[in-house]
C-alpha cells in the first residue's frame, strides 16, 4: 500500500453519494470513503484529486450541490466522521 492510501485509510468513514448526472459518470450510487478532511469543501478537492470520473464531475466549475447527513449544505460545513454527503446536480421543477 503506498503512502497515499495510507493515510488516506487512517482518516474518517463517510459515506459518500452521487445523484443524476454525477452518479452516471462516476458510476457508482454509494461509496464508503476515508478522508482527513475538515469540510464539505476539503472531500470535495481530495475526490478532485483521484482523477478521472472524479474529477470530470465534481470539477469546480460545474454546478455541483452538496448534503450532510440529508441536508443541503455550503461546502465550509465541517466533515463529522460517519457523515453521509450527497453530490447532486443542481434540480430544477416543471
Amino acid at each position: 500500500m503506498n503512502q497515499a492510501t495510507t493515510s488516506v485509510a487512517a482518516g474518517k468513514a463517510v459515506t459518500l453519494r452521487f445523484f443524476a448526472a454525477i452518479r452516471e459518470t462516476i458510476g457508482q450510487s454509494e461509496e464508503p470513503w476515508r478522508t482527513h478532511a475538515a469540510t464539505v469543501g476539503d472531500l470535495r478537492d481530495e475526490l478532485l484529486a483521484r482523477g478521472g470520473a472524479y474529477a470530470q464531475a465534481l470539477a469546480r466549475g460545474r454546478a455541483v450541490r452538496v448534503a450532510l447527513n440529508q441536508v443541503l449544505c455550503a461546502e465550509s460545513e465541517p466533515l463529522p466522521e460517519g457523515a453521509e454527503v450527497a453530490f447532486f446536480p443542481p434540480v430544477t421543477g416543471g
